[in-house]
């Protein structure tokens, strides 16, 4: 089932039940695209990692991770993912073919759920997709890593690997 982590972001009320799985990941999806319009966000919105996988497992959503090959490869990456960095290299040079990777890569109707390290990233990677023309482009909210705690380490504040979600590492 979706979360409502998305809910918690945003300040709403909890998403109720709906009755089946499309119906809920409509009803979140709907959801975040209602909190992107009210912040002014270029992009359709973002979303939990959980919310994210469900819409992935059921073969509703493509993930797209932006992180670097070096982060994929030392930190870990999701199995069902596709690799289009939005930077390269330990000094994060802007990949200036971004767009032109991603869409060799997926239709620009499909819908598409950007993830970096922490959210940030894969926020710039969302909003230049729609600027192209990508009408479903997502944010992973909270990253694979989540954000940095009070020890300055990642991994206890959220984020995909924190929720438990599928992943593999080289």
């Amino acid at each position: 089932m979706l979360d409502s982590s998305l809910a918690a972001v945003s300040g709403s009320a909890p998403v109720p039940p709906a009755s089946g799985s499309a119906d809920i990941a409509e009803t979140v999806l709907e959801q975040a695209r209602e909190c992107a319009r009210a912040e002014g966000l270029p992009y359709a919105g973002g979303i939990s990692p959980g919310d994210a996988w469900t819409l992935i497992s059921d073969g509703r959503a493509v993930l797209v991770d932006v992180r670097t090959a070096e982060e994929r490869k030392f930190v870990g990456q999701v199995p069902a993912g596709l690799h289009v960095a939005w930077a390269t290299g330990t000094s994060m040079n802007r990949n200036p073919r971004f767009v032109k990777e991603l869409e060799a890569k997926v239709r620009k109707d499909a819908l598409v759920v950007f993830l970096c390290r922490s959210g940030k990233r894969s926020a710039l990677a969302a909003e230049a997709a729609a600027k192209a023309g990508f009408t479903q482009a997502f944010n992973i909210l909270e990253g694979f890593e989540g954000e940095i705690d009070a020890e300055q380490r990642r991994g206890g504040l959220g984020g995909w690997r924190f929720h438990g979600l599928p992943w593999i590492q080289d």
